[in-house]
């Protein structure tokens, strides 16, 4: 694609020459259709075909139950891995959990992942997640034919999916895709991992939680394969009081890091995703429900919820059965393997983009209370973090514009100041750009809206 570089001139720059760059990314368009609906189809059947995937059922067996499942899971990434050139780490992640209300006796909950890890910035992690688990209608029936078609095979052929697909780049930062256990008993496989990713010290910019991402026919009676939810909470569960009282008169209720996230996917899947739509919803999750981005939020680390639009209800956490003409099950002839490769390429569209670009900017700052300017400042980062950092770009919006809508490209500074835009009137935010043109998320000033440090 042809690119072209705009030179313009910055106020308060002292008339320095600002290079822009490119707002176009190929290598995007390219993974926005790489994803396969037939290899995702494969990935669906095979985890079906374990009869059931409950996290008590059978782990022994090599044909039957999680531990069949799961052994499969590592399987594949291993085989993913030597495709290329052994670039991922592949590997458990348990826990023994007992004395709970859905896991009485101990019994040890396995999760999968698979680290791709970064060229310059290794430490700061990107995660794609899938739930291995699935369920009937008795949460404790690990017995039952349970083949969790969409709820969530979908997910974890996703997540297998965008192994393949990533693993072919390399990028700055690390990616993880993880198949999580213990989803349904408590989210306990989200909260295993997210204790060893604090133990380990790894600084988490964003986890993709992928949950039911292959049904278009709600319970509703919509039929609908161009849209995609992304749930995002806003104030950190996190804040201390002190934080609590700066955001009452500064703002950032709904510019929490998983907010400013789900902006990102959703301006991504425009640009790069074919016929698919973003819907944002501010809330953790389903109203009254959980999933597993939420161990992750509760640890203060920006993660959101991507899945359908319209779910069928039927299909969800049901005995296999029908009754009155009517099918219940969440059986493999209700997913959709188009839909489910679209909502693929939307993760690992955003992982790539993640990943390539330079760090979320730290420590940002905002100030022009009774002044016609606005003035932000942020730190940057050294080294090998900053290898590819090309500038800065400010962004602002109406208080009430869900998505930001005004921006000006600054360059490589640590400051700037927006003549004449009155800081009472707008939400206003900085983002990192690499000198190829890959955007970290917008940083809503203070520490409602940060990132993490570097």
């Amino acid at each position: 694609m042809r690119q072209f570089i705009l030179m313009l001139f910055i106020a308060g720059s002292a008339n320095a020459a600002v290079v822009v760059p490119p707002a176009e990314q190929p290598l995007l368009h390219e993974i926005g259709v790489a994803p396969s609906a037939e290899r995702i189809e494969a990935d669906i059947r095979t985890l079906v075909g374990f009869g059931t995937r409950h996290t008590l059922s059978e782990t022994e067996s090599e044909t039957r139950g999680i531990g069949a499942a799961r052994r499969w899971i590592k399987a594949e990434f291993e085989r993913i891995s030597k495709e290329c050139g052994g670039c991922l780490e592949v590997r458990y992640v348990s826990g023994t959990v007992s004395g709970e209300n859905r896991i009485p006796e101990p019994v040890e909950v396995v999760s999968v992942i698979a680290i791709q890890r970064g060229v310059n910035d290794p430490n700061r992690y990107v995660i794609m997640s899938g739930d291995i688990d699935s369920r009937v209608s008795d949460v404790m029936d690990a017995e039952s034919d349970s083949p969790g078609a969409n709820d969530n095979a979908s997910g974890v052929a996703g997540t297998l999916e965008a192994a393949r697909v990533l693993s072919k780049h390399r990028f700055d930062a690390t990616i993880v895709y993880a198949a999580l256990a213990g989803e349904e008993q408590g989210l306990f496989g989200g909260r295993i991992l997210a204790e060893h990713a604090k133990a380990n010290g790894w600084r988490i910019e964003a986890v993709l939680n992928n949950d039911m991402i292959g049904n278009i026919e709600g319970i509703n009676g919509v039929i609908d394969n161009t849209t995609a939810r992304v749930f995002a909470e806003g104030t950190r569960v996190t804040e201390t009081p002190e934080e609590a009282r700066i955001r009452r008169f500064t703002g950032g209720e709904v510019d929490s890091p998983s907010r400013n996230l789900a902006r990102y996917i959703d301006r991504l899947a425009d640009r790069y995703v074919p016929n698919l739509d973003v819907m944002m919803i501010y809330r953790l999750d389903r109203f009254g429900r959980g999933g597993h981005h939420r161990p992750f939020n509760d640890m203060g680390w920006p993660a959101v919820r991507i899945m359908e639009t319209n779910e069928n209800y039927n299909r969800q956490h049901q005995d296999l059965r029908s009754e009155n003409g009517i099918e219940y099950g969440d059986v493999i002839e209700g997913v959709n393997f188009e839909y489910a490769a679209k909502l693929t390429a939307l993760n690992a569209v955003t992982l790539a983009s993640l990943a390539s670009a330079p760090p979320p900017p730290a420590n940002v700052e905002i100030e022009g209370a009774v002044s016609p300017d606005t003035t932000l400042r942020w730190a940057k980062p050294k080294g090998k973090q900053a290898r590819n950092l090309a500038g800065y770009r400010i962004y602002w919006r109406l208080t009430t514009e869900p998505q930001w809508t005004h921006s000006v490209y600054v360059g490589d500074v640590n400051e700037h100041t927006l003549k004449n835009v009155v800081i009472d009137n707008y939400f206003f935010g900085v983002a990192a750009v690499s000198k190829d043109g890959f955007e970290s998320p917008v940083v809503f000033p203070g520490a409602a809206g940060s990132f993490g440090g570097y």
